[in-house]
């Protein structure tokens, strides 16, 4: 059997250490042993190099034997049934007589292994009844403190008397995990760390997900010998995942920090809040330092206390705030905007508006004005902030407590605002509502230059060796916006796009409302016009032609004479066709009449016959089965009236005119409309038209030939169009020069 050690002996420093594999690092610390047991067998398959300190076996001799082999059948069972009881990794500890000495074992899996972490008993444990009194005083704790920093603060120093650490310091980590020391408890000749920050790169993001995984974490000596953990060689990159050792080793660029810290050991408890690292409990020893299992459980104890009151503690500190808050909202937001600009300018002036988030102005841009009052930019500066935001944020909104981090070429800005709320008012303009608050300098103080975290010396990188009070004047920076503050801005400008819209579409109704009026009077004009020139302009008619006729039916009439009396009796009945036309056009405007079903077969019966009469050469004019239409009987029969005598006007010379009148059998859509139409074409074999006029045919007083050769007054189409329109469908025309034209109808089926 070849048994080889696991240790990653990969070169770790300064530049890859965020890569640095902690989780399997092949090595523990020594106040304890591990073994590596298989899922199936319980052979051993991992085993730590110390075992002979503590049970006089060597790891030689383990590797591949049974648990039972070594230690009995009984240490297996009790083994079996704790990890059936499923008490792995709770706060109940195994205790095992392995070769006659009792151990606290931590039991859990990795993969297909189970780990057992083996620490000898400690005599000297704190009786539980001791345990009980301090985990009793913490409770205390919740009331005797009214904010969160005061219960860490009691939660600190009741740490360091159970665990007996020089220094317990609470640390609360920011959105970027740079580190401030919230709360602390050390020694009276201990410089205090309290308020000093660390920056992110203290903790890599692996250790932090560690600090998710394993939520207490124990060195208690930091110039250990890391022991190495040997397994059988039977397969290659053969490891181990320590994630939730109590005993794994700890990274080499860890331990340095720590060394140059001065500190002996530590013990660290994961604050989690939100399934986020919140913070650490974070103790340390400036010497060599162990805990029994109790006083690490009772410890974490501690961690889980204090996650638990987090959201409680903060809420209660943001209580107030957003009472006073919700106070100005219900004011502001009770303001009765109008369509009078005056009414904007009221608006930016209620203090609530201001006080709402606690900011130190406001502006509000409507249709490119702007208001506002307090502390706000000058009017050009606001309009470009609401062109630039709501642009950037596609019209929505945003929040900043640092404006120059996102607007680095308009660093004259920061003299005036630092940070702002933006919100647009809508999605096509940059009307927007912005809260404005002035530059807050802070003053940081960081445990060492945060700049030269790392630094660079004959041995290469390394952790920064000081950790003086370092401190930084942060600028452009303003007083971060409360929860409540962003959260009551967005429901005021919610409210506020409401009003807007509201006073948008009473404008639009004044808009119609005037426009309505103004239409009903042209069209008084236009019908005072029409009944003018449709009754009041035949009587003139009628006596040109009267007269006309009386002197053509005199003797002594020159021939020049008598052909000017003829086209002026022409031009009159043309002028009297055009007249009559446009009586009938108007008369369309006004048909209130109801529809009925209309036996088209019948109707067109009746408009063959008129046809016909009037025909002054042979035509054929057929249909098969036709339907029954909805429609207004007189103007149904108007339709197809104009249709056929427009056929019939532009029948070809020589050529037999027939005329056909078909139903097409499918329900079709009109272009692009999801509703089915009844289908009926006129088709004809006259002169036809170029497909390019087919549109332009149906507009009023359009004629394709001159008067002369093809009389007429250019309506007929129009008012077939329109008794189309009134009946909710649509017409089409398709033509080919020389070979005819075919009309179709489109009649809603409904």
């Amino acid at each position: 059997m070849i048994v080889k050690d696991i240790v990653n002996r990969d070169i770790v420093n300064l530049t890859n250490c965020e890569q640095e594999p902690i989780h399997i690092p092949g090595s523990i610390q020594p106040h304890g042993f591990l073994l590596g047991l298989k899922q199936e067998s319980f052979s051993i398959d991992f085993c730590s190099g110390n075992t002979e300190e503590f049970i006089s076996q060597s790891h030689t001799k383990l590797l591949g034997k049974t648990l039972n082999e070594v230690f009995g059948d009984q240490v297996l069972a009790k083994l079996l049934d704790y990890i059936a009881d499923n008490k792995m990794l709770s706060s109940l500890l195994l205790k095992l007589n392995l070769s006659d000495k009792e151990f606290l074992c931590t039991v859990h899996k990795s993969g297909t292994i189970y780990i057992l972490e083996a620490e000898p008993v400690n005599d000297q444990a704190k009786q539980p009844h001791e345990v009980y009194d301090h985990t009793s005083q913490f409770l205390t704790y919740l009331h005797t403190t009214n904010s969160l920093k005061e219960l860490c603060h009691l939660v600190a120093e009741g740490t360091r008397e159970i665990t007996g650490y020089d220094r317990v310091m609470i640390y609360r980590f920011d959105r970027n995990y740079n580190g401030e020391v919230f709360a602390e408890s050390c020694r009276a000749d201990l410089e205090p760390f309290l308020g000093l920050h660390y920056p992110h790169t203290d903790i890599p993001p692996q250790a932090r997900d560690l600090y998710m995984k394993n939520l207490l974490r124990l060195i208690t000596d930091i110039d250990y010998t890391p022991v190495p953990i040997y397994t059988i060689d039977d397969q290659e990159e053969k490891n181990l995942d320590l994630s939730l050792s109590i005993l794994r080793s700890t990274s080499p660029i860890h331990v340095e920090y720590l060394q140059n810290m001065g500190v002996g050991a530590t013990l660290t408890i994961s604050l989690i809040y939100k399934n986020r690292l919140w913070g650490l409990i974070a103790c340390h020893h400036y010497s060599p330092k162990n805990l029994t299992p109790e006083i690490r459980l009772a410890a974490q104890l501690q961690g889980h206390f204090i996650t638990s009151q987090i959201d409680l503690r903060q809420s209660q500190e943001e209580y107030e705030i957003a009472r006073k808050v919700n106070a100005s909202f219900d004011k502001v937001d009770m303001f009765d905007l109008t369509v009078d600009n005056a009414s904007f300018e009221e608006l930016v002036k209620i203090p609530e508006l201001i006080t709402l988030c606690n900011a130190a102005g406001v502006s509000l841009v409507v249709d490119g004005v702007v208001y506002k009052s307090g502390l706000a930019p000058a009017d050009d500066e606001v309009l470009f902030l609401a062109d630039y935001f709501s642009e950037q944020t596609e019209n929505s909104s945003f929040v900043t407590e640092k404006l120059i981090d996102h607007l680095p070429h308009r660093a004259e800005l920061c003299g005036e605002i630092a940070g702002l709320i933006f919100h647009a008012l809508d999605m096509d303009t940059n009307n927007c509502i912005i809260w404005y608050r002035p530059e807050t300098k802070t003053e940081v103080k960081w445990a060492g230059d945060p700049s030269k975290s790392i630094i660079k010396d004959k041995k290469g990188l390394s952790p920064r060796r000081s950790f003086e009070l370092w401190k930084e004047i942060v600028e452009c920076t303003c007083k971060p916006w409360y929860q409540s503050e962003i959260e009551a801005c967005a429901a005021y400008s919610y409210s506020l796009q409401r009003q807007l819209n509201m006073i948008l579409l009473t404008k639009e109704e004044e808009k119609y409302r005037k426009l309505a009026e103004l239409l009903k009077e042209k069209n008084a004009e236009l019908e005072n016009i029409n009944w003018i020139s449709s009754h009041d302009l035949q009587e003139p008619l009628r006596k040109i032609q009267l007269i006309s006729s009386h002197l053509l039916a005199e003797e002594e009439v020159s021939s020049a004479v008598e052909h000017s009396l003829n086209r002026l009796n022409a031009s009159a009945e043309r002028m009297q066709t055009l007249l009559a036309d446009i009586r009938k056009y108007s008369k369309l405007n006004a048909s209130e009449d109801p529809f009925e079903e209309v036996e088209l077969g019948v109707i067109l019966e009746q408009v063959k016959r008129n046809a016909l009469e009037n025909a002054e050469a042979a035509v054929d004019i057929s249909w098969d089965k036709l339907p029954v239409l909805r429609g207004v009987p007189f103007l149904i029969q108007q339709l197809f009236s104009n249709l056929i005598s427009n056929s019939i006007k532009y029948a070809k010379k020589g050529v037999h005119l027939r005329i056909e009148i078909t139903a097409w059998d499918e329900k079709l859509p009109f272009e692009k409309e999801d509703a089915l139409y009844q289908v009926i074409s006129v088709q004809d074999n006259g002169i036809g038209f170029e497909q390019k006029y087919a549109d332009s045919i149906f507009n009023i007083f359009t004629k394709l030939h001159h008067a002369s050769q093809y009389p007429g007054s250019g309506m007929g189409l129009a008012l077939c169009k329109k008794i189309m329109r009134n009946h909710g469908g649509h017409i089409q025309a398709k033509g080919e020069l020389g070979v005819g034209t075919e009309i179709m109808l489109y009649f809603p089926v409904s």
